[in-house]
């Protein structure tokens, strides 16, 4: 030992603080977040996947395998080339549902506790070995480098300093459910480190050892036993079984599962990845061969995992070695960090809780953490102490594909958890035991018998040569074939349990089933008592606010569908806590279902909704076509003018447009999911009442809101729901759709065009007032200058009273026409009144102009029979209707105006003797703006304003003519209208 090796190793300290500061930097904001969420960042983060195997094994695995060494990193390529049918669906589950590890999906999936933990300790135990690969990797490099044999202590030392960094950073938080911002930029780093470090020794082998490219081609002629044992393996060699065994590390190793999957900041990143990834491992690959033979060439007296180290030694300057030491510690580090935290999370979630549930009184988060850090420690050091007892006793590779053959197992599970929905966890659980015990027996055990550790007598070396495959065919073909058979009879020959027909679903991408019963808890106050028996009272208060504000709920919230979206959102947080199992278990217990209430069906179709708007990318085909069809209808709903509000049979809301929000002022947000009867009011009243009435239709309904008068069409129709023939039709009338149209500026409207009618009229009346004013002002002029001179007392008198007479006519021209002007709406000022003189006064005010003084009207209608209604609004209907008679009459003629008595009906008739009217325009009279009148001579609005007045009435009017022969208007006006209101 002498002091280059203590300073060599002092580097790797340092360098370890480095990536203490720059993990630091990232937590605490110093780096910005849009630089750590980066895709590069990401794709850099699965470096973690290049390990001292590829650093230093894989020139040992070219020189004793050839080109097969491109294998591992060939099924790594495919694996991402898959990723929208493989990773994408894996990283929906595991965001969706807080799975922190493979552990948890398999435990999700097969909803068996068993499952998480039989996968737990294989994970530890197939891991094991590769951690100690790590360990070995780095003191061999150090005696390498230094050449002087390296002390276990230093060993010791560098774990005891990866404990450190993964407790500071990697376990910061009591629930894996967190990111790690800072150790994911740290990982990145360390993969960058690598990358530069693995080139820049390519390059010194390049052209330090051959003098560039024409030097190593010069070298490979003289030397062609070189390329030939390169290329002798690949034609007979494992390829399928390596690149299978590449493609399950891919993304079932511990740490290329955290990293691909937990410690994701952005779902968009993984496209990215699925190229650039393939991208990183080609150029960290590309020095391998070059390394190879120039190690060959300059006959490097060291072991070939080692050739790195050796040619900076003998080529590069002297910084070269300290690079690629480096370059090997950043391997080792990254991989052993990142693994001892997924299996940390997977030991504290399905051995330690399980078996040892902390009290209550307990805090459950001081607890959870100072279990991580304890398990990470205990985690490294027992992989020092596979490296202890593993030592000088196996090359980098074969531990590393150990570790391959052993994750390989769970690709039939998970084959069942993403395209199998009849999987059960009886032949999961049988497959694994399988896998798990032939792996045991072809790979552990000879290797704990090379290790001098056991002795067996199982001849597995001799029934591999009888069967011709080498160690890792043999290995991988009969612990996955006996795996995936006992899987597939295990899943088909056991039945499956409720929850794990509810897991399949959710596992599948296609899959719509949506929530079921009803949570028993009213409150969210009751959510918190109920899980504090379990969790205590901090933990569950935390947990339920957290719940909350996920869904952007309150504590008052008391609607059973948002309780039992809350409840799942409850469960799912407690996932990435304690676990998924364990996590379904508090939740079932604590917050019990009522399983027999039906869910509404707004949740379902929020539900589906979801899960179409998520899946809308993966549809193909006739899928993707239903499902754009399904989203133009319900867009049309969304945008249709009319308010569209449906129901369930539940009376809750299950759709609520834009429309319905702008006429109530009731958010879509706010309604859906919500019972009719506690909408806010008046609409909870109204759309109830209007639920219940037999009425399908009801027509303009007034509604008083904010203290204004609104005025409603309402229409509805059952929507039926497909039944079996057995069930009553009562029944099948399971839902319903209202329609509200929103008639209030259509009433404002019709009103300000009903006052301007009465003003054009007004104004047509005007010189006829002018003459019928004239006259009476002339006479009392006139007797007021005679009575200057009068002296007879009767003479005066009679004077005087002609005046008044004078004067009482004006005053009955000016109050008729003042009534007639008057702005007011249907109903403001309905009164009993005289049929008869309602009529006389519209004769009276016609025959103030021009055209009416030519005409003569006969007033036919009893005086005894009255109406109730709006007397100026009938008045404004009889003015138009005698004004049209008159202008369509020639001078001299007559109009008779008769009523007759019908039930409870007054029919009111307006006949004339003038021009008649076209057969082709009889259709069009009550159209707005449609008139037979000369440019300029009418508005058109004068019989459209009268239908609408007399169907506010809920009277009918209708015309009756002949060109030639005259008109006939008709008009039937009930006694009382508001008898008619619906």
């Amino acid at each position: 030992m002498n002091h280059e090796l203590w300073l060599l190793f002092g580097i790797s300290v340092v360098y370890l603080a480095i990536l203490f500061l720059i993990a630091f930097a990232a937590d605490s904001g110093r780096i910005p977040e849009r630089f750590i969420r980066h895709p590069s960042i990401y794709v850099l983060s699965l470096g973690v996947y290049a390990t001292s195997w590829t650093y230093y094994g894989s020139v040992s695995f070219a020189e004793t395998q050839g080109y097969l060494f491109l294998t591992i990193y060939l099924g790594v390529t495919l694996a991402f080339a898959l990723t929208p049918i493989l990773f994408q669906p894996i990283l929906r589950l595991t965001r969706e549902y807080q799975l922190t590890s493979l552990a948890d999906l398999f435990a999700f999936r097969y909803r068996s506790q068993l499952a998480g933990i039989l996968v737990t300790l294989f994970m530890l135990l197939g891991t094991l070995p590769y951690i100690a690969l790590q360990i070995r990797a780095v003191t061999d490099s150090l005696q390498v480098a230094s050449q002087t044999v390296a002390p276990r202590i230093l060993a010791l030392i560098f774990c005891s300093t990866l404990v450190l960094f993964a407790i500071l950073f990697g376990a910061r938080h009591s629930t894996s459910r967190e990111k790690h911002r800072g150790l994911v930029l740290a990982i990145a780093f360390e993969s960058m480190v690598k990358l530069v470090a693995m080139l820049v020794i390519g390059a010194t082998a390049l052209f330090g050892v051959f003098g560039g490219f024409g030097g190593l081609e010069q070298w490979l002629a003289d030397h062609p036993e070189a390329l030939d044992k390169l290329y002798a393996p690949v034609r007979e060699g494992p390829w399928a079984t390596l690149i299978l065994l590449a493609f399950a590390a891919a993304f079932l190793l511990p740490r290329q599962f955290h990293m691909l999957f937990t410690e994701n900041l952005e779902p968009k990143a993984l496209r990215t990845a699925s190229w650039a990834f393939p991208l990183f491992l080609l150029l960290i690959n590309l020095p391998i061969p070059i390394i190879l033979w120039a190690g060959k060439a300059i006959e490097l007296p060291i072991h070939p995992d080692f050739f790195a180290l050796g040619i900076s030694l003998e080529q590069g300057p002297s910084w070269l070695p300290v690079l690629a030491f480096i370059g090997g510690v950043s391997s080792a580090s990254a991989m052993m960090i990142i693994t001892t935290l997924a299996l940390s999370s997977m030991t504290l979630n399905h051995i330690l809780l399980p078996t040892n549930f902390p009290d209550p009184a307990v805090n459950l988060y001081r607890w959870l953490l100072l279990g991580r850090r304890l398990l990470i420690a205990l985690i490294i050091m027992a992989g020092y102490g596979f490296y202890i007892l593993l030592e000088k006793h196996q090359g980098l590779v074969q531990l590393g594909l150990i570790s391959f053959v052993a994750v390989a197992q769970f690709l039939p599970g998970v084959v069942g958890l993403l395209y199998w929905r009849r999987a059960t966890r009886m032949g999961f659980i049988l497959g694994l035991l399988a896998g798990i015990a032939i792996w045991s027996a072809t790979l552990l055990l000879p290797l704990l018998e090379n290790s001098g550790f056991i002795r067996t007598e199982f001849d597995i070396p001799g029934l591999r040569l009888a069967s011709g495959m080498d160690q890792w065919e043999f290995a991988t073909f009969w612990s996955l074939a006996l795996n995936t058979l006992l899987f597939v009879f295990g899943s088909l020959l056991s039945k499956q349990s409720l929850g794990e027909k509810e897991a399949a679903n959710a596992c599948c991408s296609e899959s719509l089933v949506p929530m079921g019963g009803m949570v028993s808890a009213g409150s969210t106050a009751q959510f918190t008592k109920q899980l504090a028996q379990m969790l205590g009272h901090e933990a569950a208060q935390r947990e339920v606010e957290q719940a909350l504000r996920d869904l952007s709920l309150t504590r008052s919230e008391t609607r059973p569908s948002q309780l039992r979206r809350l409840r799942e959102r409850i469960e799912r947080n407690l996932s990435g806590l304690l676990g998924p199992q364990l996590a379904h278990m508090i939740i079932n217990r604590r917050l019990q279902l009522d399983i027999h209430t039906q869910t509404a069906l707004a949740d379902s179709m929020r539900f589906i909704e979801d899960q179409l708007e998520h899946s809308r990318t993966r549809l193909r085909g006739l899928s993707a076509d239903l499902d754009n069809l399904r989203r133009y209808h319900r867009q049309i709903l969304l945008d249709l003018p009319l308010g569209v509000c449906t129901i369930d049979r539940l009376r809750t809301v299950t759709i609520w447009n834009l429309a319905m929000e702008v006429m109530t002022g009731v958010n879509a947000r706010d309604a859906i999911g919500v019972s009719l009867h506690r909408l806010p009011e008046p609409w909870g009243h109204l759309l109830g009442g209007f639920a219940s009435a037999a009425d399908e239709h009801i027509h303009h309904l007034e509604v008083t809101h904010g203290n204004k008068s609104r005025w409603f069409n309402l229409h509805k129709a059952a929507i039926p729901a497909p039944l079996p023939m057995d069930h009553p039709v009562e029944e099948a009338r399971t839902s319903q759709v209202m329609l509200m149209e929103d008639l209030t500026d259509l009433e404002t409207l019709e009103a300000e065009l009903a006052h301007s009618e009465r003003l054009a009229s007004i104004g047509r009346l005007a010189a006829g007032v002018a003459h019928e004013i004239g006259n009476p002002v002339t006479g009392i002029a006139s007797l007021a200058q005679n009575l200057r001179h009068e002296d007879d007392p009767e003479l005066i008198k009679e004077s005087i009273n002609e005046i008044l007479n004078q004067t009482q006519r004006i005053t009955d021209i000016v109050k008729t026409l003042m009534n007639f002007s008057r702005s007011g709406g249907l109903g403001a000022d309905t009164q009993s009144f005289i049929v008869h003189n309602v009529v006389e006064e519209a004769i009276r005010l016609v025959k103030l102009t021009h055209d009416g003084r030519q005409i003569r009207f006969i007033n036919n209608c009893d005086s005894e029979w009255s109406i109730e209604g709006d007397r100026q609004a009938i008045s404004q209907v009889l003015v138009n209707l005698l004004t049209n008679a008159c202008h369509a009459s020639t001078s001299g003629s007559s109009v008779e105006i008769k009523a007759d008595e019908i039930g409870d009906l007054i029919r009111l008739q307006v006949v004339d003797q003038g021009v008649g009217i076209s057969e082709e325009n009889l259709g069009y009279l009550f159209e707005p703006f449609f008139t037979t009148k000369a440019p300029g001579e009418g508005t058109g609005l004068g019989l459209a304003i009268a239908y609408k007045i007399v169907s506010d009435h809920k009277g009918a009017i209708t015309i009756d003519s002949e060109q030639g022969e005259g008109t006939r208007v008709i008009m039937d006006l009930p006694r009382n209208f508001h008898d008619k209101v619906v």
